[in-house]
């Protein structure tokens, strides 16, 4: 399984971005997979940013939530975080990830970086 990431960038606050995760090498069709994005800024733990269901279904980390929306093009095998109202606090690495069974699969990150 390989994920890949991009779409990362320097932008001001209030900005958006759209970030990109395509996945390839899948076992079974994407659209059965389940993927999250993550983020980690400097020092700090990796921490949920949204989620999207095999079924559509979404769920979002509280601090995100009303600004930033995950959805997927299961025709593309690519899932999307579209990230408007950026703030400074949005800065980290973001990684893309999907699971299947017991083995995580996560992408190499893509940098946001987002200046006041």
């Amino acid at each position: 399984v390989r994920i890949v990431e991009s779409g990362g960038d320097l932008v001001q606050a209030g900005g958006s971005l759209r970030l990109s995760c395509a996945a390839s090498g899948l076992s079974v069709t994407f659209s059965m997979y389940s993927f999250a994005w993550y983020r980690q800024a400097p020092g700090k733990h990796r921490d949920l940013v949204a989620r999207i269901q095999r079924g559509g279904s979404k769920n979002y980390a509280d601090s995100v939530n009303g600004r930033f929306t995950i959805s997927r093009d299961n025709a593309k095998n690519t899932v999307y975080l579209q990230m408007d109202s950026l703030k400074p606090e949005d800065t980290a690495v973001y990684y893309c990830s999907t699971d299947w069974g017991s083995i995580n699969y996560w992408g190499q990150g893509t940098q946001v970086t987002v200046s006041s």
